[in-house]
């Protein structure tokens, strides 16, 4: 197992990888840069000897928007160009790969919520705060149906989908709705 110099470049020394297939919208490196001013530059770029950046693109777009001139890095020592060019894509692909316990991310925002923390920095939309919140800034009864006085219910016939995680709901939920289906979220 090898472990890797830690040290301090100038931002300007660090070179973006040219062919680099993971892309940082204006929104993301806000968040980004959100993150560090909150919790500090906890996760260093990762370079080669001659400050080729290897994983940290955004990162370091983010550092730019703060005006900051020094990074942490790692200097990935050794690597061949095939190894770098494979853990450029590893490193992202790898990242998308994990999960949610939902239950267990619940319980954390409504802590967070709970002490005043600022929960648009953890990178949420205020969509997917709102599925695990329970509907921020509106009210939890909007939605829900009112049961017909006369008594004359309309039958109705539903299927649940099961989705990994929010993401994969939202976009089962726009397909369907995209496909003309009438759709709720159903938390369980």
């Amino acid at each position: 197992m090898n472990f890797y110099e830690y040290a301090v470049r100038d931002i300007e020394q660090l070179i973006p990888y040219a062919r680099n297939s993971r892309t940082h919208s204006d929104e993301q490196v806000a968040q980004i840069a959100a993150s560090i001013r909150a919790f500090g530059f906890t996760n260093p770029v990762l370079i080669d000897e001659d400050g080729g950046i290897i994983a940290g693109h955004g990162r370091v777009m983010a550092a730019r928007k703060l005006a900051m001139t020094e990074v942490p890095v790692l200097v990935l020592a050794g690597l061949s160009e095939t190894q770098k060019r494979a853990y450029i894509i590893a490193d992202n692909k790898i990242a998308l790969n994990a999960g949610w316990d939902d239950g267990m991310l619940q319980i954390e925002l409504e802590a967070l919520s709970d002490a005043d923390f600022d929960l648009d920095i953890l990178g949420f939309s205020d969509d997917e705060l709102g599925i695990f919140l329970g509907g921020t800034g509106g009210d939890q009864e909007e939605g829900r149906e009112e049961l017909p006085a006369d008594g004359n219910y309309k039958e109705q016939h539903g299927v649940i989908v099961m989705c990994a995680d929010v993401l994969e709901q939202e976009v089962v939920f726009n397909k369907l709705v995209t496909l003309g289906y009438s759709v709720k979220v159903v938390s369980t």
